[in-house]
């Protein structure tokens, strides 16, 4: 027997689908949304919406931003020689909420994975080569610590060697298995600082 409205239902399956959120959550959230009053539901739908339009790739890191720069690109401060490629913007967001790296990102969308079908041409690393056209001093590899990640920062570190930029590789104080954007910013830093040199 259904115990819910068709709308709720749907509002329900809806947001089941979104990453990390199983039915209970799901539920929890629905009963939220509808006890709203309607201008805080109509300031949620319109914050979704317009992230939804406004969004794009930065042009330089190809994180999401809603300018021609992200503001990790757009700040003159940080040290634009040196690049830290990780797989995903929930990856830079976790290297940021440490507030000591002080270098710039790229962002690949992704890792290579055979198995999945996903090869090098199907994440960003085309631009990351163009990139280190510029005046690039080292490249620091911040993949997770998994069999795509290991494969990924292995290939990465193939193609950018013969430049003589110097290629590094986040420590292992990341776990094996592990993604970046669960992992505590203490473990995250200690990864960054013992990281070697590929």
């Amino acid at each position: 027997m259904e115990i819910n409205s068709g709308y709720i239902n749907r509002l329900i399956e809806e947001l089941e689908r979104l990453p990390g959120i199983g039915n209970k959550s799901a539920q929890r959230m629905a009963y939220y949304i509808v006890s709203l009053p309607n201008e805080r539901v109509e300031k949620l739908t319109s914050a979704i919406d317009n992230a939804k339009k406004h969004t794009h790739y930065c042009k330089e890191c190809l994180t999401m931003t809603d300018s021609e720069l992200c503001p990790v690109c757009a700040d003159k401060q940080r040290d634009h020689k040196t690049i830290m490629v990780v797989e995903n913007p929930r990856d830079l967001a976790a290297y940021e909420k440490t507030g000591k790296y002080r270098g710039v990102y790229h962002v690949l969308h992704g890792a290579i994975s055979p198995m999945l079908g996903i090869g090098p041409a199907d994440i960003r690393l085309k631009e990351l080569i163009t990139r280190l056209e510029d005046d690039v001093d080292e490249v620091i590899i911040a993949t997770n610590a998994s069999l795509e990640g290991e494969t990924t920062a292995m290939y990465i570190s193939k193609l950018i060697k013969p430049t003589g930029i110097k290629v590094t590789r986040i420590a292992s104080g990341v776990p094996v298995g592990g993604d970046i954007e669960y992992i505590d910013e203490v473990t995250l830093l200690r990864a960054l600082e013992g990281r070697v040199e590929l």
